[in-house]
């Protein structure tokens, strides 16, 4: 093929031809043929992320529903088109399908999904390095850390780490996937994704910093001297200074100008317990007062109390079950009998929140056991039966009813705002969720209910898959992940044929679900940025109704009569993000 002299002076200034690095022209041939409706805050961020060619990383921390995915996108794009292409996706698991698609299908970049299954494959046919591919790898942490000395030993161009607060209790020994993390990617190139980066404590800020830079700050102690007391003006300001070149965070109230974010109306739903639901909260109560509880692991005592607590306030159907089953660990106790779990990870299986909350919560010492104790197990064993009996006898709850009130009071008020008569559904228990499909059973919204949990093994959720894998087979809706694939066949039912979704803290990240505009916290988490990640689900870019949220509250119950209403009014204020938060913005207007 000839070219005329016109188009190799063309090729030669394509060839020779330099940006800046912090450029808009930088990123205009990457994305041109992107499927993408830009606005100016990703280009931005994308921008950040270029700025500075020594940089070892960034932490992209726009708030919940402005583009992260995107942001994203647009810097691997980037790297793609430089011929630098060993780039690397760390995801939570659940999240893997979403970013297969949003890299296929809107910035059409190859992707692949690297598990077990095809890590396995790979080894098979002779490709002793599955994690160097011609196409972009996305994984899971957990697969990341059980595969860290592949992980360490590719030489990434890029990590784009999503979901970030993950790590960001680094700086704990005990957090072995952050540490093993952070070991197999140092040294290389890092964009960190999260809305919340701080939610506890100063510290965690440092632990994301230190993923990107273990030098930024140097060590926590020096780091505590410098900035332990942000109360004076100009710590403060020496703390947002430091992390003006590695942090940037947009704010909704930033974005007003050109996307028009639709309100927030909260709604509190109070409700009464029956009796028997109180003398149950009662009894509850006082065993986990006892100064000498044997049920609970003496240096975890606080955290399962806390856990236990969050049960009975969701449902006695969830407190009934962690009630026999502490019961019956204290039985294996009596005969010496080791369990074949940990308390921590039996709750698990029931309060998906746990790992993240154990995570937030101190570790405290423990104690040994004395002989004085047996009398006292045995004592506990009794109370413990005596309590599921009372929890399991009781068929419905004060709070399950008025669940059913509650939905029809915002179904109507979604139909006057002219959207679908769709609903999410959050609570933090599966037992709770099982007692949820049974109250809706009888309900007009009976025919379009599905449940989203993190294993999803339920007859009506494998059938909603099973149609949905031969709906789409022979396509690349289809990865291969059958936890990945679940999620995806889970969302579809709910956009095209669902009403109501009863979801736990699994559906709490990651999912679009902008074409529902109705919230129900049926269980509020204590970590009220927990509440902004359930909303952000449905109040995000692209979102065309205001946004429902449905809080509940129990009237005898005063700790909840002091946290709802506060909860409602911050999660639903215009910006819900307190001045805290404003630290990881690059820009000077965050104050």
């Amino acid at each position: 093929m000839q070219i005329t002299d016109h188009q190799a002076k063309y090729f030669a200034y394509e060839l020779i031809r330099r940006t800046p690095p912090d450029s808009l022209e930088k990123l205009t041939g990457a994305v041109a043929g992107a499927q993408v409706d830009l606005n100016p805050h990703q280009v931005d961020a994308a921008l950040f992320a270029f700025k500075s060619p020594l940089s070892k990383g960034v932490l992209l921390a726009d708030e919940v529903g402005l583009g992260k995915t995107i942001e994203a996108g647009l810097v691997i794009s980037q790297k793609w088109a430089e011929r630098r292409r060993r780039i690397l996706v760390i995801t939570p698991a659940n999240l893997r399908k979403q970013w297969h698609q949003e890299l296929g299908e809107k910035f059409f970049l190859p992707c692949r999904i690297l598990e077990a299954k095809s890590y396995n494959a790979a080894i098979r046919e002779g490709r002793f390095r599955p994690f160097e591919a011609d196409e972009l790898v996305i994984c899971s942490y957990q697969f990341a850390r059980a595969k860290a000395a592949d992980v360490a030993n590719t030489p990434w161009d890029l990590v784009v780490i999503d979901e970030a607060h993950r790590l960001r209790n680094v700086y704990k020994p005990t957090n072995i996937i952050a540490n093993t993390l952070k070991k197999a990617l140092e040294g290389r190139h890092k964009l960190l994704l999260t809305a919340t980066p701080l939610q506890n404590s100063l510290l965690e800020l440092f632990g994301l910093v230190s993923i990107i830079d273990e030098h930024a700050f140097g060590d926590v102690k020096s780091f505590r001297e410098q900035f332990g007391n942000l109360s004076q003006e100009q710590v403060f300001n020496a703390l947002k200074a430091r992390l003006r070149p590695l942090c940037h965070r947009t704010l909704r109230r930033q974005v007003t100008a050109y996307i028009p974010y639709t309100r927030r109306l909260p709604l509190v739903e109070e409700f009464t317990p029956e009796q028997a639901e109180d003398e149950l909260y009662a009894l509850v109560s006082e065993y986990l007062q006892r100064p000498n509880l044997q049920a609970l692991p003496a240096g975890q005592r606080s955290l399962m109390t806390l856990v236990l607590r969050k049960l009975l306030a969701s449902s006695t159907f969830a407190i009934a079950g962690a009630l026999q089953s502490i019961a019956d660990r204290l039985r294996g106790k009596l005969k010496r009998q080791a369990p074949a779990t940990t308390l921590e990870e039996e709750l698990d299986q029931d309060y998906e929140a746990l790992d993240e909350t154990a995570e937030e919560w101190p570790d405290e010492p423990e104690e040994p056991l004395s002989d004085s104790d047996i009398k006292a197990i045995e004592q506990e064993i009794a109370d413990l039966d005596a309590f599921a009996r009372l929890a399991t006898s009781i068929d419905h709850n004060a709070k399950g009813k008025a669940l059913l009130k509650a939905l029809k009071v915002a179904m109507d008020k979604a139909v006057s705002l002219g959207a679908a008569q769709k609903a999410i559904v959050f609570t933090e228990s599966r037992r709770t969720q099982n007692y949820l499909l049974r109250v809706l059973a009888d309900s007009p919204w009976k025919d379009g209910i599905v449940l989203f949990n993190g294993s999803n093994t339920d007859e009506r959720s494998k059938a909603i898959y099973a149609a949905w894998v031969e709906r789409h087979q022979g396509t690349d809706r289809i990865t291969g992940s059958r936890s990945a694939d679940m999620r995806s066949a889970l969302v579809d039912y709910f956009r095209e044929n669902g009403q109501i979704m009863i979801a736990t803290e699994a559906a709490a990240e990651g999912i679009n679900l902008q074409f529902c505009s109705l919230v129900v916290n049926y269980d509020l988490p204590w970590n009220p940025q927990r509440i902004e990640q359930r909303i952000g689900r449905c109040h995000r870019y692209g979102q065309k109704h205001d946004v429902v949220v449905v809080n509940f509250l129990n009237r005898k119950n005063q700790a909840e009569r002091i946290t709802a209403p506060r909860i409602s009014a911050r999660n639903c204020a215009a910006r819900p993000a307190g001045a805290r938060w404003t630290l990881c913005s690059s820009s000077a207007r965050a104050n």
